[in-house]
């Protein structure tokens, strides 16, 4: 009997990790009927990392919560509360940025004045429930406020020269003159989960690279919000130059000064879910993302995949929406493309759970 450890990722935007790992399992299924499935979808800090949590974890339960979105309308949403441990007696809050103040829940980009206060306000509610520690992934962001919503619902204060509190967004950064954070929640154990290492400033910072998908429109933009971040590193007396402040446009930085920790976010979810003792005597691990490019072999979640299959002694296997001619798949035994398969990438992005099945049938059909 085949063990097959299903681990992919979420395709972005079309299907969940979740739900890719089950219609993974079917196509497999379809052709090796006798094959053992043990599911563990996963992330690394972005979008899904609630969801890997919720299918991995045995008596983890949905915490419903209402908060500031970043469209400038509330969202309902929820945490999740992982069971008590030993070294988490009152049990481990999972927020994520993506499903709080995530670019998704946008119609329109809102450079200015999207903020991260939803996400700070899932945490406020998470810190009220008693937690032991915070597990926070902070990918999917929709803003370049430099973590200072998340901070001013924590209860941090960002004040213009008349001492009144400045506006949320990129738009307050370049008032923001003082900044209190005499009555800033105390942190617990905050681990968060980001596979970005850009620093907070200069031309790979949080402007630079990322302000454009959030819509700043020109090196004008960008230059003057990286002006404004680097003003407020100063003020939160944090080193811009450190590795992964940049993240989500400087939350990661923001969490920093609260005391939080950055890992690497696809090896901190396989460490909390247990992938390593699911993979120990695995025949097959077979991972997977929207698309697979020059760029995934970079700590992403599929390269960290086929890393632990190989150190297991199990084959890896990948089934993306795209592998692009520029991606190294020498990694894994078998590969299956959903846009090779479907025909096209529009087909495969309008049946994603469809073509998966197909994906794990010809993966299957390779491993005979």
């Amino acid at each position: 009997m085949t063990r097959v450890v299903l681990a992919p990722d979420s395709f972005k935007g079309t299907i969940t990790a979740a739900d890719a790992a089950i219609a993974l399992a079917a196509g497999w299924a379809s052709v090796d009927q006798g094959a053992e499935f043990v599911h563990r979808p996963m992330a690394d800090g972005g979008e899904g990392t609630v969801a890997a949590f919720e299918a991995a974890v045995s008596g983890s339960r949905r915490m419903p919560v209402t908060v500031d979105g970043p469209a400038g309308v509330p969202v309902d949403t929820f945490w999740l509360l992982l069971p008590p441990t030993d070294d988490a007696p009152n049990g481990t809050a999972v927020v994520d940025l993506g499903s709080t103040s995530g670019i998704e829940l946008l119609d329109e980009l809102r450079p200015w004045d999207a903020d991260t206060s939803g996400f700070g306000q899932a945490i406020v509610a998470a810190l009220d429930h008693g937690v032991s520690r915070l597990v926070l992934g902070i990918g999917s962001s929709a803003s370049t406020d430099g973590g200072t919503g998340m901070l001013a619902a924590l209860g941090a204060r960002f004040l213009d020269v008349e001492g009144v509190p400045v506006a949320r967004g990129a738009r307050g950064l370049a008032h923001i003159a003082a900044v209190d954070l005499g009555a800033l929640r105390p942190a617990p154990e905050v681990r968060v989960l980001t596979d970005v290492t850009n620093p907070l400033t200069g031309p790979r910072g949080a402007a630079a690279v990322f302000g454009p998908q959030k819509g700043l429109v020109d090196e004008v933009d960008s230059a003057r919000v990286d002006d404004d971040l680097v003003r407020l590193a100063a003020l939160l007396e944090l080193d811009a130059a450190l590795p992964g402040v940049g993240a989500a446009g400087g939350t990661g930085g923001a969490l920093v000064v609260w005391g939080g920790v950055l890992a690497p976010g696809a090896a901190e979810v396989a460490e909390l879910i247990g992938l390593a003792a699911a993979i120990a005597d695995a025949d097959v691990v077979i991972t997977g993302e929207g698309s697979y490019d020059g760029q995934s072999g970079d700590g992403k979640v599929p390269s960290f995949l086929a890393s632990l299959a190989v150190d297991a002694g199990a084959r890896a296997m990948l089934a993306a929406g795209r592998i692009t001619a520029d991606s190294d798949t020498s990694l894994f035994a078998a590969s299956a493309s959903l846009t090779d398969l479907a025909g096209s990438s529009a087909a495969a992005l309008a049946e994603p759970a469809q073509w998966l099945r197909a994906a794990g049938a010809a993966l299957a059909r390779s491993a005979r």
